[in-house]
């Protein structure tokens, strides 16, 4: 009997049944009972049926040992890590979020030079000095934000890291002779295959949600596409026959998994011109509807602007704001129209990025103002999808273009 008890308490141990093990003391307590009892039940004579070991129905034990998460439908701005960290702009912010429809921030928890914009514990990212404290007190920033129950964001810049790229030279991608790739603006990125990238993502992103992130958001989570990355060797242990999409998936799963373990949602900006598939896809790497079937938000950045004359049929997609997201937006539906979500999550919702800023540099475009900024919001709405991101890099919004928050739509 004695042996009998021991084993069925190892079976609990070992299955690793954390929220249902008894105190020390109890199991203490029951060990001393069954000793004592020990020699008047093997005196006992038992019938078969008796004898018998408990049935899967009477024993089985379901845990869920992720813990749970509350979805918030947003309507949020991105604030970069100088705004996020300047005292008079964030003032602004805050009273924008009082005062209208607005209810979450996207803040650069990791810049686009790569630089971990505030004191992150975390060794290694000390060690090469990655550190550069635009935010100096994260933490009465999110006790702020959490005290007005905005949902925060947290932008991480993925493969896109000149910072690390130059720290870790071993990481970056580099061309046939040896140098280290560089884009137009002399920027090196990491290389998206290698697992040192990656795990230094993910401990970003940890990071991030004990400081008191809800989400984390990767950006320029792809290759990059600029003139000479063609030439661009990737070692073949590194590749081991995997493609551009494959591995980035393979990255969208590891993150994912890592990150759904601490609390947090994940979510992915991808370009609009992945919608759809195709050569731009496969060049970048990200195949849409792989990708919204391992995230929890996938953000396609559906700016007017970033559109070709003739898109969708229309002749200046930036001059007919509202035309463009909705023709965006049905091809998104159209692209997961069959996609099924895995096992442990759903397909991914879209919250796309819309544009709050004007593409001056073009040559057909318009002043983006209030009044484009609503017809982008209504394209959204009447495309059947409930949340959106307004960018402008330097963060000067035209609030103007947003309800009171008593006028809006949940």
């Amino acid at each position: 009997m004695k042996r009998w008890i021991l084993a069925v308490l190892l079976v609990l141990l070992s299955a690793g049944c954390r929220r249902y093990e008894p105190a020390p003391e109890t199991v203490e307590e029951n060990t001393k009972e069954a000793e004592t009892n020990e020699t008047a039940e093997s005196e006992k004579a038992l019938e078969p049926a008796e004898r018998a070991e408990p049935s899967p129905e009477e024993t089985e034990i379901v845990i869920n040992t992720l813990p749970e998460r509350t979805p918030v439908k947003v309507k949020g701005i991105y604030v970069s890590a100088y705004a996020a960290g300047t005292e008079e702009m964030m003032e602004e912010v805050l009273r924008q979020l009082e005062d209208t429809e607005l209810n979450a921030v996207v803040i650069d928890v990791k810049d686009d030079n790569g630089r971990i914009t505030f004191s992150m514990d975390y060794p290694f990212a000390q060690e090469i000095g990655a550190c550069q404290n635009y935010i100096p007190d994260i933490d009465k920033l999110a006790e702020e934000l959490k005290s007005r129950n905005v949902y925060m964001i947290a932008r991480i810049p993925a493969f896109r890291d000149p910072y690390l790229a130059e720290a870790k030279p071993e990481w970056c991608c580099t061309l046939a002779d040896g140098r280290i790739f560089r884009d137009k603006n002399g920027l090196a990125w990491v290389n998206p295959y290698q697992q040192e990238v990656w795990d230094y993502l993910v401990e970003i992103g940890k990071k991030a949600g004990e400081a008191g992130f809800d989400e984390i958001q990767y950006d320029y989570i792809r290759f990059c596409t600029e003139k000479g990355m063609d030439q661009v060797v990737f070692e073949p242990e590194d590749t081991r026959g995997r493609s551009r999409q494959q591995v980035i998936m393979e990255f969208v799963d590891y993150a994912y998994q890592a990150l759904r373990e601490e609390g947090l949602f994940v979510s992915a900006d991808v370009f609009g011109a992945a919608i759809g598939g195709g050569q731009d896809a496969e060049t970048v790497g990200q195949e849409y509807q792989a990708m919204a079937g391992g995230l929890d938000y996938i953000c396609p950045m559906i700016y007017p602007s970033h559109y070709s004359d003739g898109n969708f049929g229309i002749a200046h997609p930036d001059t007919q704001p509202y035309d463009t997201v909705a023709a965006a937006l049905a091809a998104s539906q159209e692209d997961l129209g069959g996609v099924q979500g895995r096992e442990d999550k759903p397909v991914a919702i879209v919250r796309p990025w819309l544009q709050d800023f004007t593409a001056s540099y073009l040559e057909h475009y318009i002043s983006y103002g209030p009044e484009q900024v609503r017809q982008q919001i209504q394209a959204v709405y009447d495309s059947g999808y409930e949340e959106w991101i307004l960018w402008n890099s330097s963060v000067n919004y035209h609030y103007d273009g947003l309800l009171p928050e008593e006028e809006s739509q949940s």
